[in-house]
């Protein structure tokens, strides 16, 4: 039994350093892959030897860095924040965390790229390159703070032309309907005028038809009396 349990661990030990051989030779090979910038295949050949071997630090890290290269920094910054969880990583967890900075930095995530920066410097506080890069994230925080600062101001004074505006429109709306109402209160005296002015007129004749009728009985009255005092004579014989 101990020859067997034996040899069992000498053929696992075998299996293993075979796994851990082409775990090696996929990492040379994306690696040589990498450095022709040819990044998607680089990526690919990580990728295996990190299926081969979930536990290399190598081919996890460099997984990372083939997706960056890609342009692909969401995914880049989800490797890397996985990547600085992991044991296997704390030896180099600065470089990790300075790429996890990078990847931020590229999505405009300049915030967290910033923590991430302190966090690599922590463990490398001599890291020039980290230094740099920090100092340039928060500048860049600076600047998209104030920008969205000036985004904000612009949209409030272009609320507040809007409302001007309304304000103006309904002043408008307003005088509109005060001239309106105006030449209504015109309309109405105009009318009111020529009735009146008609009203007079029509007064006017009556009055005329009255003095021409006073006329009339006052001719009348008087041929009534020239009549009365006529004298007549008696006939001469």
């Amino acid at each position: 039994m101990k020859i067997l349990y034996i040899t069992g661990l000498i053929i696992l030990f075998f299996v293993q350093s075979i796994e851990a051989q082409k775990d090696r030779k996929l990492i040379r090979e994306g690696v040589r892959e990498y450095e022709k910038e040819k990044y998607s295949n680089a990526e690919i050949s990580f990728q295996k030897a990190l299926d081969k071997n979930k536990n290399s630090y190598p081919a996890d890290y460099n997984v990372g860095n083939s997706l960056y290269k890609q342009n692909k920094f969401k995914e880049a910054a989800e490797k890397f924040n996985d990547l600085s969880k992991k044991e296997s990583a704390s030896v180099n967890l600065s470089d990790v965390y300075h790429n996890l900075g990078n990847s931020f930095l590229q999505e405009k995530q300049y915030d967290k790229s910033i923590e991430a920066y302190k966090n690599s410097l922590r463990l490398k506080p001599g890291d020039e390159d980290t230094r740099y890069n920090l100092a340039y994230a928060m500048s860049m925080l600076k600047q998209q703070q104030q920008q969205q600062q000036n985004k904000d101001q612009n949209k409030d004074n272009k609320d507040n032309k809007d409302k001007d505006k309304k304000d103006d429109q309904k002043n408008d709306k307003q005088d509109q309907q005060k001239d309106q109402n105006k030449k209504e209160e015109q309309k109405n005296d105009q009318q009111q005028q020529q009735k009146d002015q008609l009203t007079k007129q029509e007064a006017e004749q009556i009055l005329e038809a009255i003095q021409n009728q006073e006329k009339e009985v006052q001719e009348k009255v008087e041929r009534e009396k020239a009549k009365a005092a006529k004298v007549y004579t008696e006939k001469d014989w």
